[in-house]
């Protein structure tokens, strides 16, 4: 069959605040529709994939009627939700023949809610990972046969809505193909943040899926471990080098790990980049840890084996909050963690979140302390997202209210709101934090220094842009919409990619 994997299209004005834009914007490889493309081409499909980050509504349905499919499927956020829709639909109105298919973290978490929810141009939703699920469901339409007894998908039948009972997870990670990277084109369009790369182009690599820790905003396919599956699930290192050697005769330059955490198994995290720098395979690498997984000897083994930054997420600078998110780590682990990575030599970035259950304003303002006392080289400062699938949605009313409006649904939105502080504060706290964080003379000094080549200057002068805004203008994250107490949430976002 001819197949079209489509992300809708969408411009960085419509996740990100105008003013801010040019240094948030990024591009990730959309790993889990590679994955899918490269098991359908495995079981003999054609595959085009047509990514609407880089074309616009009508250039996308130009270009899939040009290629004629017989299936489509679409991919979908909660924040791009109103955009799938109606790329199916328009894909329905090109040729009603064609099988359209959601798929993604909102049709994951919504799941047959979906084609009851305005989504009448979509035949079917995949509700868990997709890879052996949609080569099973073609090969079915391929020669006529029902969709009773495929696991893993909600479709239509008739007029009625059929779910079918959820697929098991594979436990065989090395089962799968490598993604199909070849159908991106110009693999050079897809970039992290200006800042958190150092070398084109740069492609994004998995090593695991799950994770084992029970953070309350965090979305998990197997939360409750009903499949007995174990919360990590692990390609062996030898499957990962494989890949990596495969991108490096790409071309690639550059790999970000998109891990939850490279270092949940301390030993294999250790074993992976000796293994890297043994056969001698040069590239940057990022990854993100958890500040409890680290030590400087293991930060030491991935700085001598090319990574250049990490990710250690810190989230709050009150003890009390990261206790209450469930984070399982200490402000003085934090500390540690910062300073271990600093001490090797390594980049450092640290995420924090605003509009946790029962924050205070005040401790807002201790976290933006915590962030200026840690001094990592980059700080994020987000609003806390209530994603489908985890405590904090289920149990929302305890805590605080919810957005309706899907369009809140990213880290920008504030879409949860806790009883303790408003919805203005939450965004006031993310202003003033960048604020004070990137305008110290300090820190501007020393990125000037270390400013290198034409990324880094591209960097500082996007950084500089937004800051003049940040400065100048009041409420640049401020947006309209509803908040209130709802069971329609937000989906999980998987990167920033797409909306």
């Amino acid at each position: 069959m001819k197949c079209a994997l489509i992300v809708p299209a969408w411009i960085p004005e419509e996740l990100f605040p105008s003013q801010t834009a040019s240094s948030q914007i990024n591009y990730w490889q959309p790993l889990g529709m590679l994955y899918i493309a490269a098991c359908l081409r495995r079981a003999g499909h054609q595959v085009k994939f047509f990514d609407g980050a880089f074309m616009n509504h009508a250039e996308l349905l130009e270009a899939v009627g040009q290629f004629g499919p017989d299936f489509a499927g679409v991919y979908s956020t909660a924040f791009g939700w109103d955009k799938a829709r109606q790329t199916a639909a328009d894909i329905k109105r090109c040729n009603a023949n064609i099988f359209t298919c959601a798929g993604g973290p909102y049709p994951v978490a919504a799941q047959e809610r979906c084609l009851a929810d305005g989504g009448e141009s979509f035949d079917a939703v995949v509700t868990g990972e997709g890879e052996f699920t949609v080569c099973e469901m073609l090969e079915r339409l391929d020669r006529g046969a029902g969709l009773d007894d495929v696991a893993g998908i909600a479709f239509r039948c008739g007029g009625q809505i059929v779910k079918n009972p959820p697929r098991p997870l594979n436990e065989d990670l090395d089962s799968l193909p490598f993604p199909a990277r070849e159908l991106l084109g110009d693999a050079a369009r897809y970039i992290p943040p200006p800042g958190t790369y150092r070398n084109k182009p740069v492609a994004v690599l998995i090593t695991s899926r799950g994770c084992d820790r029970r953070c309350i905003y965090c979305f998990q396919l197997d939360r409750e471990r009903k499949s007995g599956v174990r919360g990590v699930r692990y390609r062996s290192i030898g499957n990962v080098l494989q890949e990596i050697e495969l991108l490096l005769s790409q071309g690639y330059r550059e790999i970000k790990f998109l891990d939850d955490s490279l270092a949940a198994d301390y030993g294999r995290a250790l074993e992976l980049a000796r293994q890297i720098k043994a056969r001698g395979l040069r590239f940057s690498w990022f990854a993100s840890v958890c500040a409890n997984q680290v030590d400087q000897p293991l930060l030491q083994a991935f700085r001598d084996a090319g990574c250049w930054a990490i990710l250690i997420g810190a989230e709050s600078g009150v003890q009390r909050n990261l206790n209450t998110l469930r984070k399982a780590t200490t402000l003085d682990q934090v500390r540690h963690a910062v300073r271990a990575a600093k001490a090797v030599g390594l980049k450092v970035s640290t995420p924090f979140i605003f509009g946790i259950p029962g924050e205070t304003f005040e401790e807002g303002l201790k976290t933006i302390e915590f962030a200026i006392e840690l001094d990592p080289d980059l700080a994020n400062f987000h609003a806390l997202t209530p994603f489908p699938g985890t405590d904090l949605h289920a149990h929302h009313e305890r805590f605080g209210t919810i957005s309706r409006d899907l369009a809140d649904c990213t880290y920008q939105g504030a879409a949860f709101v806790p009883y303790s502080m408003t919805r203005e504060q939450i965004q006031e706290l993310r202003q003033i934090a960048l604020r004070r964080f990137y305008s110290r003379p300090a820190f501007l000094v020393k990125k000037l220094l270390a400013m290198r080549n034409f990324n880094d200057c591209r960097a500082a002068l996007t950084g500089m842009t937004s800051l003049f805004w940040l400065w100048t203008q009041r409420g640049v994250f401020q947006r309209p919409g509803k908040v209130e107490s709802s069971t329609v949430g937000c989906a999980p976002q998987s990167g920033a990619h797409q909306p």
